[in-house]
């Protein structure tokens, strides 16, 4: 069998188990018993860092809003209430939900958006006062339109974002994760972290970023 055959039959076995979402379901859980970790590699970090920093939080006394929300929050923090959109349904850059939130999560989101500020400030206005927005962004990451793939941000370039949103620059604090074998292993395909990726950090090869902004609590009048 070629290197080509191989990769049909990988693709297609893909393609399998993700029209089947029972499946799909069941393996994941069969291979995270046997310790293979299902996660994306590129996200492990992040996940844990801003899972463990929301659960300090107290999110059960927290309404929660994610922006073309998945699973993964959801089902990691114990909200008080969780609303999830999706896309094209709401678009964040064009317009606000009426509704206010104590957190707003925008996991690898903005990177897809034609105008990346113009969502931000509409995520301020969303965020009650005192309320944090959640935003992870990769960086080292091969271009993936879904539909489009617009943006990257160095930890420095995201805070630079949010405070041009409003957020000010002491309530923004930046993270960021990666090794080069991860960005090698993510060069033709999504990767897990499986049984062994290496979590170690090399700061010079970032492939997910991500921040907490907060909006204060009190904020000066605004003048026309």
């Amino acid at each position: 069998m070629t290197m080509s055959d191989v990769s049909i039959t990988r693709a297609a076995t893909i393609d399998l188990i993700r029209s089947r979402p029972r499946l799909k379901s069941t393996l994941k859980r069969v291979l995270e018993v046997v310790g293979y970790d299902t996660t994306d590699w590129v996200r492990v970090v992040m996940y844990q860092r801003c899972f463990e920093h929301l659960r300090k939080m107290k999110p059960e006394a927290l309404d929660a809003l994610e922006i073309s929300a998945g699973p993964h929050w959801k089902r990691a923090v114990p909200f008080r209430s969780f609303t999830g959109t999706s896309y094209p349904a709401f678009d964040v850059c064009h317009e606000q939900l009426p509704s206010q939130y104590d957190v707003i999560i925008a996991d690898q989101i903005f990177e897809h958006l034609e105008w990346p500020l113009r969502a931000a400030k509409n995520v301020y206005e969303m965020l009650r006062p005192g309320g944090t927005f959640v935003i992870a962004t990769p960086f080292l990451l091969r271009y993936h339109a879904s539909p489009i793939d617009c943006s990257r941000w160095t930890e420095r370039g995201l805070s630079h974002l949010l405070q041009e949103a409003g957020f000010p620059a002491d309530h923004i604090k930046t993270d960021a994760w990666g090794n080069r074998a991860c960005v090698k292993a993510n060069f033709k395909r999504w990767a897990k972290r499986g049984f062994f990726g290496s979590l170690r950090n090399e700061p010079d090869f970032p492939v997910m970023v991500w921040a907490f902004a907060q909006r204060p609590l009190t904020e000066p009048s605004r003048t026309n």
